[in-house]
């Protein structure tokens, strides 16, 4: 078992009874801080958030969350400084964009904050001087993503990107590109029927397109199942999505789509709270990284994940 696995089976071992020395009240003074690029209504980041609020509630420990309204790098770098200005003992953050996030990033080291990323490649991390991360290379998973379609049989694709200007989605559709081969970026946005309209007309302009990943499951998986369907392509253009939804999972459990890309948003939020409390209280952290994906979610286990999606949980 990896290095990281273990961590990170030891630290959900953790319950709030175990968690806190006898004899000793949890500690509610210990105040977290954590600002992320998600907008509050995507549901991949409400299973991050669901995550970091178990965790508090099991260290014993104050957590906020801070989002910018869209994704804005000015509006993020901003509720950056404005978290470093309140001293917390631990801030959390996203990396989408390393120019804008640096300064305000190095500027809570500075004040000593402790500071640990999360969804953010390790490498990215380390541009910005943070020294761990919870999540995924994203290189590595549109790489699991191109490999997966083009057994599957593609050869041209579209690589439908939801949020353009996140360097974490650009990696995957690069590491898409270089396991798969053909593939194009189709940049859309959160709205889903704008998408579902904008993969209709680009299927309709090549029909030599015959697959499509999205790099959202209900942001652009569902909407590209739904335009398939639309124009009879059902069976012969091929869809899989990073991330998971209840929606999606179930058209992957009913053949509609190929896959998902799991990478574990609860643990992104779970286990940087835990850590974040481990350092504060026993100035202990992890030695290295903790790889929370990528693996890939088929037809045989996405019934068995449906259902934890629905809970805020996958």
């Amino acid at each position: 078992m990896k290095k990281s696995s273990v961590i990170a089976a030891g630290i959900l071992a953790l319950s709030s009874a175990a968690w806190v020395p006898a004899g000793r009240a949890a500690d509610k003074s210990i105040n977290i801080i954590m600002v992320t690029h998600g907008q509050a209504a995507d549901p991949f980041w409400a299973v991050v958030r669901n995550g970091a609020k178990v965790a508090a509630q099991q260290a014993g420990v104050h957590v906020e969350f801070r989002q910018p309204d869209t994704f804005d790098m000015t509006q993020m770098a901003n509720l950056i400084t404005a978290a470093v200005s309140q001293h917390p003992d631990g801030l959390v953050v996203s990396v989408p964009d390393v120019d804008a996030l640096s300064g305000p990033i190095h500027k809570a080291l500075a004040a000593g904050i402790n500071v640990i990323a999360t969804n953010a490649a390790a490498e990215t991390a380390r541009q910005v001087g943070v020294g761990l991360d919870v999540g995924q290379e994203e290189s590595t998973a549109g790489e699991a993503a191109g490999a997966a379609m083009k057994k599957a049989g593609g050869t041209n694709a579209l690589c439908v990107n939801q949020e353009p200007g996140n360097v974490a989605l650009d990696h995957r559709c690069a590491g898409f590109a270089k396991a798969f081969g053909k593939s194009k970026v189709l940049p859309v946005d959160m709205d889903t029927s704008s998408t579902k309209a904008k993969i209709q007309g680009a299927l309709r302009a090549d029909p030599t397109i015959d697959t499509i990943i999205g790099l959202g499951a209900e942001t652009v998986g569902e909407p590209a199942v739904s335009a398939v369907k639309a124009l009879g392509l059902t069976g012969k253009v091929r869809v899989g999505a990073f991330d998971l939804a209840p929606g999606f999972l179930q058209e992957i459990r009913d053949g509609q789509a190929l896959f998902a890309v799991d990478q574990q948003p609860y643990l992104q939020g779970y286990l940087p709270v835990m850590f974040l409390a481990l350092k504060v209280r026993y100035g202990m952290m992890p030695a290295s990284d903790v790889a929370s994906g990528p693996s890939l979610v088929m037809k045989d286990q996405a019934a068995s994940v449906i259902a934890l999606s629905g809970q805020g949980i996958r």
